[in-house]
C-alpha cells in the first residue's frame, strides 16, 4: 500500500502583513476577498505597517538599498508571528529571498506596461527638447534616455497620488508610471498613452502580485495554492532567474518580460547603462515548464555580449 500522506490542517485565521499605501493595501484586500471566497469560513485580517522604503521618499532608491526596504518589515512580522504571509507587488520583491522564506504563490498580471502620464503631451515622442520626465526607476531612465536624448530625466519618489500631485503641481511635464497601478486604483482616466513593451520593457514582475510566507508553513502553502496563476508565475519565475543571475536591483538598470506565445515561453530582456549607452538585448525562447533554465539562458547570453562589463562599472559607482 502507499504510504498516507496527511494533508496539513488549515488555519482558522490568518493575518496579511501590507504596506500602509493606497495601492498595497488593495492588493491585500483583493487576496482578503479571493481567500473568504475560496474559504467561508475563515478569518482574513491585515496588518498594515509603513517600511522604511516609504518612510524615506528623498532620496532615490538605488541610493538607500533598493526595494527590498519595502519587504523587509513585513518579513520580521512574519518572522515574529504577528502575520502570517505578505503581500506584494511582484516587481519589490528582492531575487534573493531571505533564507527560510518562499514565494507561496504568484497571482494573475495585470496589465505589465508602463504608461505614459501626462496633462499637456500625448506621448514620449510629443515632449519637446528639455522636458522634463518624473520615474523613480533605473529601467525606465535608461530607456528613455537612449530613445529621446534631448529629453530631461528627473527623479520621482513617492506613492502612485504623491506622484500624480506633483506633475500636476507642474514640478514635471511627464511621468511614467505602472499601468497596474494606476488600473487597480480606479484611476486608468489618468493614463494619457500605453508604452508598448517594445518601448519599455517592463521590470521583472511587473503587473503581477506575489505572496511571501516561511518556507515551512505547509499550511500556508496549501492555503494559498489557488491563489497561483500557473502562467503568469512561469512568467514571473522566468524573469526573476534571469535578473538573479545579473544581480538585478535597484542599482542594475535591467529589464525582463516573458509571455508565452505559440505555447512556448518567450523571455525578452536587456541590461544597460543609466544614461541609455550601451543597451545589450535578448530575446528567447524554451518550455513553459522549464521557466529558471530560460531565465538562467538569457542571463548567460547578455554576459556573453558584455553584461559583466555593465556589472562592474555600476559596481565601482555604487561601491559596498
Amino acid at each position: 500500500m502507499p504510504p498516507i500522506v496527511s494533508k496539513p490542517t488549515l488555519p482558522e485565521k490568518v493575518v496579511i502583513a501590507s504596506r500602509e499605501s493606497l495601492l498595497a493595501m488593495w492588493q491585500a484586500k483583493h487576496v482578503q476577498a479571493r481567500l473568504q471566497q475560496l474559504y467561508p469560513g475563515l478569518v482574513v485580517e491585515i496588518l498594515g505597517m509603513t517600511t522604511q522604503g516609504d518612510r524615506i521618499l528623498d532620496v532615490t532608491l538605488n541610493k538607500i538599498g533598493g526595494k527590498g526596504l519595502f519587504v523587509k518589515e513585513l518579513e520580521i512580522a512574519m518572522e515574529a508571528g504577528q502575520a502570517d504571509f505578505a503581500v506584494h507587488s511582484s516587481k519589490d520583491v528582492p531575487m534573493q529571498l531571505p533564507a527560510g522564506f518562499t514565494l507561496a504563490a504568484i497571482g494573475e498580471r495585470e496589465d505589465p506596461r508602463d504608461a505614459f502620464v501626462s496633462n499637456r503631451y500625448a506621448d514620449l515622442t510629443a515632449l519637446p527638447a528639455g522636458a522634463v520626465v518624473g520615474t523613480s526607476s533605473l529601467r525606465r531612465e535608461c530607456q528613455i534616455r537612449s530613445r529621446f536624448p534631448q529629453l530631461v530625466v528627473k527623479p520621482l519618489r513617492g506613492n502612485v497620488q504623491t506622484r500624480l500631485r506633483k506633475l500636476d503641481e507642474g514640478q514635471y511635464d511627464a511621468i511614467i508610471l505602472a499601468a497596474a497601478g494606476l488600473r487597480r486604483l480606479a484611476l486608468t482616466e489618468r493614463i494619457t498613452s500605453l508604452l508598448p513593451t517594445e518601448a519599455s520593457l517592463p521590470a521583472v514582475g511587473q503587473g503581477a502580485l506575489a505572496i511571501e510566507c516561511r518556507a515551512d508553513r505547509e499550511d500556508l502553502l496549501a492555503l494559498l495554492a489557488p491563489l497561483n496563476h500557473p502562467e503568469t508565475a512561469a512568467c514571473v519565475r522566468a524573469e526573476r532567474a534571469m535578473s538573479r543571475v545579473l544581480g538585478g536591483s535597484c542599482q542594475v538598470p535591467l529589464g525582463g518580460f516573458a509571455e508565452v506565445v505559440a505555447g512556448q515561453l518567450q523571455l525578452r530582456a536587456f541590461i544597460a547603462m543609466p544614461d541609455g549607452s550601451n543597451m545589450l538585448q535578448i530575446t528567447l525562447h524554451g518550455p513553459v515548464d522549464e521557466p529558471e533554465m530560460l531565465g538562467q539562458r538569457a542571463a548567460d547570453a547578455l554576459l556573453q555580449q558584455g553584461a559583466a562589463n555593465i556589472m562592474a562599472a555600476l559596481d565601482d559607482a555604487h561601491p559596498g
